[in-house]
């Protein structure tokens, strides 16, 4: 006994991550569709070791379907996650679309999965954004021994952030870097990104700040604590896959790095790799196709009373995107709907 499970998107990299995770975890699942958009109707995607062919989106009957995980843009899920919840299916949206709306819950399991039971409110759950997951789960269990006044984060985050396309644009790049007459000039973002960073992660606001530091800012006072000051500087790297912040975190007691670093020990979610000598850390690279959020670094600030930093590193494939849509799930699962 299972769930009807729909995976909308599934052409893309968060929707084939989401086949991946969902059959990796062996998810519940009696019967599972692949949709997509009709430009990419009839491609075979993977479920363990079944071959799925793609339907389309479009025409399809949400009608008896338990759980859809989405993961197309915002403006198409606008249109269908209300027709899906409207037909009795729960909506677990990867898009920024519903994030801030205080009717739908916004969930990382390991830091509110007791949110999960306000899906009735609009049969929609929301998955935050990528730099944001990684970050809460690493704060959620130091904040419940000191609690956090301020946090200062600076991301360091890779292209398939931004898809495909700006994935393929740093691998172009960078083979055109080595061959005269072959450069390859920049179209996905405003400035070349083989060799180099850019301090510019989605729009500007009148602010200064870009929409991707905002997100990080509201979605972690709304899923962690609103009383929780937060300031961001969102940078993009040329790294495939992997996202990387510098946290610093000001506490109102004094907690030590020692401390601080067993309770992280015993987080779920979390992994500590911190042996303090060459290569004692993790980097994007290692955390590839993992589920942990990585954590290294760990010490004391010595410039505030009650501060500490530490380095966060994450699949944002995964943990940031498909992984924890899965998460989510699986608590909706145990806790909200009956199987079969």
């Amino acid at each position: 006994m299972g769930y009807k499970v729909v995976v909308v998107g599934a052409t893309g990299n968060v929707g084939k991550e989401m086949l991946n995770i969902l059959a990796e975890r062996e998810f519940p699942v009696d019967e599972i569709a692949a949709l997509a958009s009709r430009k990419s109707l009839g491609t075979e995607v993977s479920f363990g070791d079944r071959t799925l062919k793609t339907q389309d989106l479009d025409t399809f009957d949400f009608t008896g379907w338990d759980i859809a995980l989405f993961a197309i843009g915002s403006d198409a899920t606008k249109v269908y996650a209300p027709k899906a919840a409207s037909q009795g299916c729960v909506v677990i949206d990867n898009s920024s679309l519903y994030r801030y709306d205080p009717e739908i819950p916004l969930i990382v399991p390991e830091v509110n999965a007791d949110d999960v039971v306000r899906y009735t409110n609009k049969m929609i759950i929301a998955n935050p954004n990528c730099s944001t997951a990684q970050m809460v789960v690493a704060l959620k269990p130091l904040h419940d021994r000191a609690k956090i006044k301020r946090v200062v984060v600076s991301t360091y985050q890779s292209v398939s952030g931004t898809g495909k396309e700006a994935m393929d644009e740093l691998w172009n790049q960078t083979k055109g870097m080595y061959v005269p007459g072959q450069e390859v000039a920049p179209k996905v973002y405003p400035k070349q990104i083989a060799f180099n960073v850019i301090p510019h992660i989605d729009v500007f606001l009148d602010s200064g700040e870009t929409k991707e530091e905002w997100k990080m800012v509201a979605e972690t006072k709304k899923i962690l604590d609103p009383s929780i000051k937060v300031t961001a500087t969102c940078v993009r790297v040329p790294v495939f896959v992997g996202h990387s912040e510098a946290v610093n975190i000001e506490f109102e007691e004094f907690l030590d790095w020692e401390e601080a670093t067993e309770i992280l020990r015993e987080a779920p979610g979390v992994l500590v790799v911190d042996k303090r000598e060459a290569g004692g850390y993790i980097t994007p690279v290692e955390c590839v196709g993992e589920y942990a959020t990585y954590i290294s670094r760990i010490r004391q600030d010595s410039t505030i009373e009650n501060g500490l930093n530490l380095w966060c590193v994450s699949d944002n494939l995964r943990k940031g995107a498909a992984l924890n849509a899965v998460q989510i799930a699986e608590v909706l699962g145990q806790r909200c709907l009956k199987k079969g």
